[in-house]
């Protein structure tokens, strides 16, 4: 396959090519397909339509609490299509039983029937032939419809957001529920203590270059040079090896995937803005027909899928994985003070962990949990490891559950941590997101059709809770680490102490001392 140019790509539950009508019950409803065309070797969803039909305000209120206006007609858009896919389906029956009379009577015309010209036998027979192929049009007319109708059924479901967990605060209103470390400078008023932003002190120090990036890449772009890239290297290496020592397995994911798979894993926009955005792959006019391929925001969406289509042993859970990869993101640019730096980048250095639980409503009961619940644990767990993480760095942080406009498609419950940095103090009080952890359910499992055999339950298939969290999001943790711990007086950053057996037992990032005297 050649590769050409990259350029932004909205993941759209619509797509601009072509429209289809459905001619039914004496209307015409109209619905356009996904940008996208799913191959046939891509996993197929297995939604829970039942569910949504039985409880359609549920989901109504859902996708407005969390922001999904314009999703929050779908449940009751199903409801109507499934009663004109059920009014389809008694046509059909109708149909096939008339087609099987007629059968049978050109089975009997053809024993009785002469071969004599004019003979009134074979008449009939031209005739029940005729009516034959005439039911067999309509019925093959219906079949189309009721093609289009589930099509149309399943998209709409596909792109409903998860059900919000009942932790989740309803509305925009994050609630803090622990902090990490002491603020640094928690009274500025009586505080001497010179801040810079990580811009200023990254260039003074010579570790990041953003001039020569704008040039080379553009705005959102960065150089990490000397000790900023060995310190890159180092947060790597050191949320790598707090991962392992609890048992996480570490993965190298691709970077490239299909579009669908970033689809079935819940990376698309809310509205018609597409306020998600990642960067597709342009194909050369002769892979036009291959599936599309786009770079992967996070590393949870090619570890996700590493699993799609496979059915795992329920000796097997939880199964617990920790990716390096690079993100990508194309929406970098639109977020005003975010843009400066490297707080919001086009591409950065990840580590995620994601993992694969037991199902808790093995009764397919939503909101019901075991009084063991494995997905609670592997996210109580995820959480203990970002802040293992970030204490040790030496960062003041906050640790949030996110309200439920804040909840991304997949994520029925989400924690963030954001760390103090004296650069954003204008901006909410200088706090800034550095982790996040989310459970997600069934969502992205029933999407990429992983399941698990559960034994004790005579070998019952159900599909198994994925869960996601940040380790370490490389940029963000060093812009956190270069802000908090300079010295401006000494022109140096001190490197955390876990950090400096991966930096050669390097303890500062030195830069030339500014003279105090006169000149």
């Amino acid at each position: 396959m050649t590769m050409k140019v990259l350029r932004p790509f909205k993941l759209e539950s619509t797509s601009q090519s072509r429209i289809i009508s459905i001619r039914d019950l004496g209307r015409t409803q109209c619905y356009v397909r996904r940008r996208y065309t799913r191959p046939a070797f891509a996993p197929k969803p297995a939604i829970d339509l039942k569910h949504i039909r039985q409880n359609p305000g549920l989901y109504q209120q859902n996708c407005i609490d969390r922001n999904y206006a314009a999703h929050s007609n779908s449940p009751y858009r199903i409801i109507n299509l499934h009663e004109q896919w059920l009014a389809l389906q008694q046509s059909a029956r109708s149909l096939r039983e008339h087609n099987n009379q007629l059968r049978g009577k050109l089975a009997k015309a053809a024993s009785r029937s002469g071969d004599a010209e004019g003979d009134p036998l074979t008449h009939d027979k031209e005739s029940l032939i005729n009516e034959a192929k005439v039911v067999k049009a309509e019925l093959s007319e219906i079949e189309d419809k009721e093609a289009l109708l589930q099509e149309e059924i399943e998209g709409l479901a596909q792109d409903l957001p998860n059900l919000s967990s009942t932790h989740t605060p309803v509305g925009t209103e994050a609630e803090v529920t622990e902090y990490i470390n002491d603020h640094p400078d928690p009274d500025p008023a009586q505080s001497d203590r010179t801040w810079r932003s990580h811009v200023h002190i990254g260039t003074e120090l010579g570790i990041l270059d953003f001039a020569g990036a704008a040039h080379t890449s553009g705005w959102g772009w960065y150089y990490l040079i000397g000790e900023g890239a060995m310190l890159e290297q180092a947060l790597v290496q050191y949320a790598l090896a707090v991962a392992r020592k609890r048992g996480w397995k570490a993965v190298a994911p691709p970077s490239l995937v299909y579009s669908h798979i970033a689809s079935a894993c819940g990376f698309q926009p809310r509205d018609q803005h597409g306020e998600q955005q990642t960067y597709a792959i342009e194909q050369a006019e002769k892979d036009k027909a291959k599936p599309a391929l786009v770079l992967a925001g996070t590393a949870e969406i090619p570890l996700a899928a590493m699993k799609a289509n496979q059915t795992l042993g329920d000796g097997e859970l939880p199964l617990k994985t920790v990716g390096v990869s690079r993100c990508y993101r194309a929406e970098a640019g639109a977020r005003g003070v975010d843009t400066k730096g490297l707080y919001r980048v086009h591409e950065f250095t990840k580590v995620e962990m994601f993992a694969w639980t037991l199902p808790d409503n093995s009764e397919q009961e939503h909101f019901t949990r075991s009084m063991d619940s494995s997905s609670d644990a592997i996210f109580e767990e995820m959480l203990s490891m970002q802040k293992e993480i970030l204490e040790s760095l030496g960062l003041h942080c906050r640790i949030i559950e996110m309200p439920t406009t804040d909840l991304g498609a997949s994520a029925t419950r989400k924690r963030d941590i954001e760390a103090f940095f004296p650069s954003r103090r204008e901006k909410d009080a200088g706090w800034g997101e550095v982790t996040s952890t989310s459970m997600c359910t069934d969502y992205q499992t029933r999407r990429l059709h992983t399941r698990v055999r559960l034994e004790k339950a005579g070998r019952k298939l159900e599909f198994p809770y994925t869960l996601n969290g940040t380790a370490v999001a490389v940029p963000r943790v060093l812009a956190a680490i270069l802000e908090n711990h300079w010295d401006d007086a000494e022109c140096a950053v001190t490197i955390p102490e876990v950090l400096r057996p991966y930096m050669g037992g390097l303890e500062k990032i030195q830069g030339h001392k500014r003279s105090t005297g006169s000149h």
